[in-house]
């Protein structure tokens, strides 16, 4: 179904194809001066297609407050951020407005990809385009591999940005070998990659995990790029893919606070959706409603929120198989264990989305922990960033082998709870 802005959309493009030139295919209505010299409309039929422009006419004159009549002059770029909040139904009713809405809605985002930027100690740079790109429920995961990588000794950097065609002629296709406009998205720091924490690793490559989103994978043997994937959330991705400019990426507007009707209650009526998968493979796809905290629940500066409780175990929900993460080159591919992408989208109590992330993440054994041992082996996923962090505890049931979360808990910064409502915890 719609979203809210979905359907004003969808009523708005209704508008849009009543109000098209019912002679022009789409394009733009002849002036007066044509019907007169097109000799296929005489007598009758010249009338009535004069009166129809007539109509049409006057409809064009009427005050701009009827989106549907401005709509269509809208820059594609507006445009696209319209069509991100539209389903695949909606989609395919703005396809049918006209030829310009076909392309716009059927050729995925009207060119736009992504771009790493590897940045050598030199000064040198190169600029490489995504080679696969996979849809998951939240998110997008774009991959970058190949035989000809710069040494990763001589790298100091890697830009991700995204890219769009500088030139959009309409109903062509943008130009694959044309010039782009870059939208920085994320910087990040490879001089010491191999320091950083490996999440994973199996017989050919190690993995690492550099916030935020970003999975790089070095060959074991060389300690060179396999290959990069950055894994991008929805939210917001249309906006920081193409309104940023190559050095600074997409701001936001200003976040207004929003009112807090009861404060003493604290964090009320919040909604989280959560999935864990892997090159199209689902293993959780949960949401969870109605989640609340109590007025003053901080530990470390962090609110914390629990959404599956360790110690209800009718909240307990089992994965679907094992957790791995797949990879890919092209040269070989490989599986690792106890890897996946996590995404988390947690919205208020106003349906707005509060938190929101795309990451690797990986299941480890805890050097303790505090479950009866009678349950299973016991094992641990966690995400940090700066707005908040996610626990999450599993365990391992030999007789049915699968995992069971038995805890998730979200810790939202108290610093971003402060500004998001304008208050003090």
């Amino acid at each position: 179904m719609a979203t809210g802005r979905g359907r004003l959309v969808q009523h708005h493009c209704r508008g849009l194809r009543e109000l098209r030139w019912p002679l022009g295919g789409g394009g733009a209505a002849p002036g007066r001066a044509g019907f007169r010299k097109d000799p296929s409309l005489k007598g009758a039929a010249g009338r009535n297609a004069l009166q129809q422009y007539a109509r049409w006419e006057k409809d064009c004159e009427k005050p701009p407050t009827n989106c549907s009549v401005s709509l269509d002059r809208m820059p594609p770029e507006i445009l696209l951020k319209i069509f991100a909040y539209l389903d695949a139904a909606t989609l395919l009713c703005t396809g049918c407005v006209n030829r310009r809405f076909y392309h716009l809605a059927n050729d995925k985002i009207s060119g736009l990809g992504w771009v790493i930027i590897l940045k050598e100690k030199s000064g040198k740079e190169h600029i490489l385009k995504h080679v696969d790109l996979s849809i998951n429920n939240a998110s997008a995961a774009a991959v970058w591999y190949g035989k000809h990588w710069p040494r990763l000794a001589a790298l100091s950097g890697l830009d991700l940005c995204g890219a769009m065609p500088v030139f959009m002629h309409w109903p062509k296709t943008p130009s694959k070998n044309g010039p782009r406009w870059h939208s920085l998205i994320a910087k990040y720091n490879l001089s010491d990659l191999t320091g950083s924490t490996m999440i994973g690793c199996d017989g050919l490559i190690r993995i690492f995990c550099l916030n935020p989103g970003l999975l790089v994978g070095l060959w074991k043997r060389e300690e060179e790029l396999a290959f990069v994937t950055a894994n991008l959330h929805f939210h917001h991705l249309v906006e920081r893919s193409t309104l940023g400019s190559a050095t600074v990426p997409y701001e936001p507007p200003p976040h207004s606070p929003l009112l807090d009707d009861t404060p003493e209650y604290g964090l009320h009526d919040y909604q989280l959706h959560v999935d864990m998968h892997s090159s199209g493979i689902s293993y959780l796809s949960g949401t969870f409603r109605s989640l609340c905290t109590k007025k003053g629940y901080i530990e470390n500066g962090y609110v914390k929120l629990v959404v599956i409780s360790f110690k209800n175990n009718t909240e307990h929900i089992p994965l679907i198989g094992k957790l791995g993460l797949f990879w890919r080159t092209d040269v070989f591919d490989g599986y690792i264990k106890s890897c996946s992408i996590l995404d988390v989208t947690l919205l208020d109590a106003y349906g707005k989305p509060f938190w929101c992330f795309s990451s690797p993440v990986c299941m480890r054994s805890p050097r303790s922990s505090d479950s009866p041992n009678f349950l299973g082996q016991t094992f641990n996923v966690n995400y940090m960033d700066a707005e908040g962090k996610v626990c999450m505890e599993l365990v391992w049931i030999e007789e049915t082998e699968e995992y069971f979360i038995v805890s998730l808990v979200l810790y939202l910064s108290v610093a971003k709870v402060n500004h998001w409502f304008g208050t003090k915890y």
